[in-house]
């Protein structure tokens, strides 16, 4: 069973949550944060096969929205999660049947970023799982133009601001604002347009903002997904994060997709995929348990 929450809201703006509950009393809690680029995307994006992989192996489930770029910038969108996070805690007991010490957060590409930073917060989650996020915002890969999306279609400078506006929104569709990714990959602006900070002279403003340079002892178990043709977050970007969380003894496992592609788990019939999606719910079982 779903049931929408609203788990922030001012004058500007209300953010909503979707829970979906197991037969299971006092279940563990899996945050789901959706990806996009921190540009589009909706908590409703979450597929009925991945729902019914938490659900069915006992988690409870809340996929969350939060305020996107460029209207709302970084810091504010971070606020959004560990406040979706600190919701789950203290309020949703209220209404559901759910254990708040036992919570996970799960993300896939831009919401995988956002799981693993979450290991940074002060109310941290008992684990993490990253489907091809990332943990690097300085890195050429995502300041520099990426040589993929220079391969599609110019997209200009004038159309891409045509597809915003300074209005705060909390979902918006692929249709809607892809393009306007398009265009910051293309120019090699992205990181600026969510952070609203020139990356040339602050280039140390952003250090705070990669997970990757802010593990700590205290980081929780991490699971990150990846595959190795990834044409939008580079395979590397996992391989790297595991690193830095290995080197402050914290477990971190890397699954490797082979000739994966971003947004691998959408091809749930492969048996790799499969196989890999298996391990997800012993890790969460594992460190949830």
């Amino acid at each position: 069973m779903k049931k929408t929450v609203i788990y922030k809201e001012d004058e500007n703006f209300s953010i909503k949550g979707d829970f979906y509950g197991t037969n299971q009393e006092n279940a563990p809690v899996v945050v789901y944060i959706h990806g996009g680029g921190l540009i589009w995307g909706t908590r409703e994006e979450i597929s009925e096969e991945m729902i019914k992989l938490y659900t069915n192996n006992g988690f409870s489930l809340f996929s969350i929205d939060y305020r996107l770029a460029p209207a709302t910038k970084l810091p504010e969108i971070l606020k959004d999660i560990e406040d979706a996070i600190l919701w789950i805690q203290l309020e949703g007991p209220k209404q559901f049947s759910l254990d708040p010490e036992k919570i996970a957060v799960v993300g896939s590409s831009a919401g995988g970023f956002l799981a693993l930073t979450t290991g940074t917060f002060t109310h941290k989650p008992r684990a993490i799982v990253s489907f091809y996020g990332y943990g690097d915002l300085v890195g050429s890969w995502a300041t520099s133009p990426s040589k993929y999306y220079c391969q599609k279609d110019i997209v200009s400078k004038d159309l891409a601001y045509k597809l915003i506006t300074d209005r705060i929104i909390t979902e918006a569709s692929v249709e809607e604002r892809f393009l306007f990714y398009v265009y910051a990959r293309q120019n090699g602006v992205w990181i600026e347009e969510i952070t609203g900070v020139n990356l040339l002279n602050n280039i140390e403003t952003f250090y705070q903002f990669c997970p990757n340079r802010n593990v700590t002892k205290e980081f929780p178990p991490t699971l990150l997904l990846h595959g190795t043709k990834d044409t939008d977050v580079p395979y590397e970007q996992s391989v790297f994060m595991r690193a830095a969380i290995i080197k402050q003894s914290v477990e971190s496992r890397l699954i490797t997709i082979p000739n994966g592609e971003h947004v691998f788990d959408k091809n749930s019939q492969d048996p790799i995929v499969q196989n890999a999606l298996k391990q997800v719910v012993d890790f969460l079982k594992n460190h949830l348990s």
